[in-house]
């Protein structure tokens, strides 16, 4: 039993390590001052309302901004007088013929100014039995001449809408003397599932009868008066 008194020797002497090392550690330590390191620079934020007003104020300064408005300016006119083309079209190669539906169903109650129930959802309506398609639909690809000389000798300006989906109506309102349409981003087109051009919707009782006729490419001779 010799070796016990050395073995609670041992015991003790880690007990106190452990014991002074808790001391230890809630006594707080001594700050020192290792001095500077290095160059400080002062924290400073930026305010974005100076930053993005001297950044006008040079552009103004140097004309910029006049030329960002005239380049701005310049491009909302070219994309009204020549809208982007409706892709994936081309001219008709044989005669296409086919009915259209433009029936749909109400996806919530339409309410009225009252607050009265007009029609329920789930009811199933055709717009032509509201309001019936005035004149015919004619769309041509504005670039062809072929295609516009068609149209525009096969309706009266009051007898059908003739619409563009490639080409500048603008351009073409004088030297035919009447108005055009654009059907921008193909909207109708793709409603209609239509083609190739040119391309007629026309009333048809309750639905919309649809044709793509096509044309000679070399375009008709106009006569001109004595």
């Amino acid at each position: 039993m010799r070796g016990i008194p050395g073995a609670a020797r041992l015991v003790a002497g880690i007990a106190g390590i452990v014991v002074v090392g808790f001391v230890a550690g809630s006594v707080p330590a001594a700050a020192i001052d290792h001095g500077r390191m290095g160059e400080i620079f002062p924290i400073i934020e930026t305010d974005m309302l100076t930053v993005i007003a001297t950044r006008l104020h040079t552009l103004e300064a140097t004309g910029s901004i006049a030329q960002i408005q005239a380049q701005m300016r310049d491009t909302a006119i070219a994309s009204v007088r020549r809208p982007a083309l409706v892709a994936g079209l081309s001219p008709a190669q044989e005669r296409r013929e086919w009915l259209f539906d433009p029936s749909f169903v109400l996806q919530q109650d339409v309410i009225g100014a009252n607050g009265e129930r007009i029609a329920a959802r789930g009811t199933r309506v055709n717009p032509l039995d509201l309001v019936p398609l005035p004149t015919d639909l004619v769309f041509v690809d504005g670039r062809r001449t072929a295609e516009l000389d068609w149209a525009t000798r096969s309706w009266k300006p009051n007898e059908a809408k003739v619409i563009f989906v490639a080409g500048s109506p603008f351009d073409a309102m004088k030297p035919f003397q009447r108005r055009f349409w654009f059907d921008q981003r193909g909207a109708l087109v793709a409603r209609f599932g239509i083609r190739h051009t040119p391309a007629v919707v026309t009333s048809a009782d309750r639905q919309l009868q649809i044709a793509e006729i096509p044309v000679p490419d070399r375009p008709i001779v106009r006569k001109t008066g004595s």
